[in-house]
């Protein structure tokens, strides 16, 4: 069963209608207990990093999330849930991550005139290494973003990135944590291919 984290920083009617058709089994969970019964975590979010950090710690399921990552349960950050995955960001200051993706999450920075703030609508993919995640898909297929932050100083990790006039992080992955900036569930069929490969792990 895959357990999507409701933290209160999201809707979550996409992606789980995108998990019911592809056949995936899923759960929306809200307490630790449930989560505990995961095979898999999605951890989805849209909005500001330290709201998100905060209600996530709140809800009792951010020690959960980090021993379940932490002994080998594949892990998925979505969108803002990816950049959570970080170690700290510096958006509004600067705040604390979960500390399983080395790098900083940062504002996207040396746009090139014309190129506004948010990063919003489809973009492709371009691959920097092998992820088991984009086994359905291939170099060059097109994704939605919508974000005005993404990770950095995380080169180690990258597995994809975008060129919005400059390289952004579009994808992440440290042992069996994932994480993709933009959003699988509003991506169509390539979205739906990635949903599949990573209920498969």
């Amino acid at each position: 069963m895959i357990a999507v984290v409701d933290y209160g920083v999201g809707n979550l009617f996409s992606l789980v209608c995108s998990l019911g058709k592809i056949g995936a089994e899923s759960k929306v969970v809200t307490t630790a207990d449930e989560l505990k019964k995961a095979d898999k975590i999605i951890l989805p979010g849209v909005g500001a990093f330290a709201d998100a950090a905060e209600k996530l710690r709140l809800s009792g399921m951010r020690q959960t999330v980090l021993e379940m990552a932490g002994g080998g349960t594949p892990l998925l950050g979505i969108c803002l849930g990816m950049q959570l995955l970080f170690d700290k960001s510096l958006e509004y200051g600067e705040h604390c991550g979960l500390g399983l993706v080395s790098g900083v999450v940062d504002e996207i920075k040396g746009l090139p005139s014309g190129f506004k703030v948010p990063h919003m609508g489809w973009n492709a993919l371009r691959f920097k290494k092998p992820c088991p995640i984009y086994k359905y898909i291939k170099n060059g297929d097109y994704v939605y973003f919508v974000h005005s932050y993404h990770g950095t100083l995380c080169g180690k990790s990258v597995t994809a990135t975008a060129d919005y006039g400059v390289p952004v992080t579009a994808s992440v992955m440290e042992g069996n944590v994932f994480g993709t900036q933009f959003h699988p569930e509003k991506s169509g069929e390539t979205g739906l291919k990635i949903l599949t490969a990573f209920a498969e792990l």
